[in-house]
């Protein structure tokens, strides 16, 4: 069975998204702090997508998102948050997650996110082994970046933004369809999150992260892999 982590300190919520999980075939594994989620993660290493609150009474979810992306770039990680600032659903992302959903959520819409989450990280077989461009390999099988030969660590989001670039070069993609490509065509989010990804991934990729050379803007539209 498909295991999530759920980390969330008010019971009645934890327990609103453990039983709409169970009712939809996930196995949910429930914390209801961040040492007690990061124990969980050590107890049940095959936990594929984490569900993050971000106010705790002990770490909050960021730090315990940034604390799982130093050793776990595979696994698919959602913000829950109550917060609607647009800092904290950037400062969310930036530390690693996928995604974000703002509380209150419906089940459908959770379930819908989490859904497209296991989907995206489990991804379909391809027949090529690796895509090259430049300085790039991108290994398909371990789902990997190396650049130079220098292996570069990518979330499940980053390489599936990764893969989409390479497989077309020189295209301009709209905000749109990255969004579409990489978070699904049934996603209800909002197109920030495309934005915030380039700017965590050019970090990451880019020489230069205020210069891109190979991920480059396409004003009022879009990016392209320009390379």
């Amino acid at each position: 069975m498909k295991k999530v982590l759920v980390l969330e300190d008010e019971a009645n919520i934890r327990s609103f998204v453990v039983i709409n999980l169970r009712r939809s075939g996930y196995e949910p594994i429930e914390a209801d702090c961040g040492e007690m989620a990061l124990e969980q993660l050590r107890r049940h290493p095959d936990i594929r997508v984490a569900l993050l609150d971000v106010m705790l009474p002990d770490i909050d979810g960021f730090e315990v998102c940034r604390r799982i992306r130093a050793s776990n770039t595979r696994i698919g990680i959602i913000m829950l948050t109550a917060r609607s600032q647009e800092m904290d659903k950037v400062t969310g992302l930036m530390t690693g997650a996928d995604d974000y959903v703002t509380k209150p959520f419906s089940p459908a819409e959770l379930l819908a996110r989490v859904d497209a989450l296991y989907r995206r990280i489990g991804g379909s077989e391809n027949t090529e082994d690796v895509l090259s461009s430049g300085p790039f390999v991108l290994h398909l099988r371990s789902r990997t970046l190396d650049k130079n030969s220098e292996h570069i660590r990518l979330t499940q989001t980053e390489f599936a933004i990764m893969k989409l670039f390479m497989e077309n070069p020189g295209r301009a993609l709209s905000r749109e369809d990255i969004l579409h490509a990489v978070w699904g065509a049934d996603y209800n989010g909002e197109v920030k999150i495309v934005d915030v990804n380039i700017r965590r991934l050019r970090i990451k990729i880019e020489d230069d992260a205020t210069e891109p050379e190979y991920i480059t803007t396409v004003w009022g539209y879009g990016y392209k892999w320009g390379y």
